[in-house]
């Protein structure tokens, strides 16, 4: 790392709520395992194009079976079951890329030189914190665009 003055080292040790109280478990790790690859692939033009094929060869034999109700619910029930378990799947990725994240932008909060401590963990602030927060960067970002000066001092 270039020796600069706008680089320096952590000012605080990582914080308590970022520190698991106990590992995750062997079920834990492969349903991590398991979400991450099944995400992956449901997300390639590989696995689309299958999605597709299926709805196709459900189309098609739609005159084989008389366009019945029992035809239809094949399609109905095959989808919501798939979805149902996907949106587990997708949000325990997101919430573990989420997290990577937001760790990466702390680092990059504590090696700023003039960066806001108080924007570390801003995520885990309740609506009406993050409300006014976001209003005090947006009369920040006003008076630079304005040409005033960009003060770090809150109102």
């Amino acid at each position: 790392m270039p020796n600069d003055k706008s680089v320096r080292p952590p000012r605080h040790p990582p914080r308590p709520s970022r520190v698991r109280a106990r590992p995750p478990g062997r079920a834990a790790h492969a349903f991590d395992r398991f979400a991450t690859a099944v995400s992956r692939r449901t997300g390639s033009p590989v696995a689309f194009g299958c999605a597709c094929a299926a709805v196709a060869l459900w189309a098609g034999s739609g005159p084989l079976f008389g366009y019945s109700n029992t035809w239809q619910l094949v399609i109905n029930t095959g989808t919501t079951i798939i979805t149902f378990l996907m949106v587990f799947l997708i949000q325990q990725s997101q919430n573990k890329e989420s997290k990577a994240l937001q760790m990466k932008l702390d680092e990059l909060l504590f090696a700023m030189k003039g960066a806001d401590d108080e924007m570390i963990d801003a995520e885990d602030l309740d609506e009406d914190s993050l409300n006014k927060l976001a209003a005090h960067y947006a009369a920040m970002a006003r008076r630079a665009r304005d040409g005033g000066a960009c003060s770090q001092a809150r109102e």
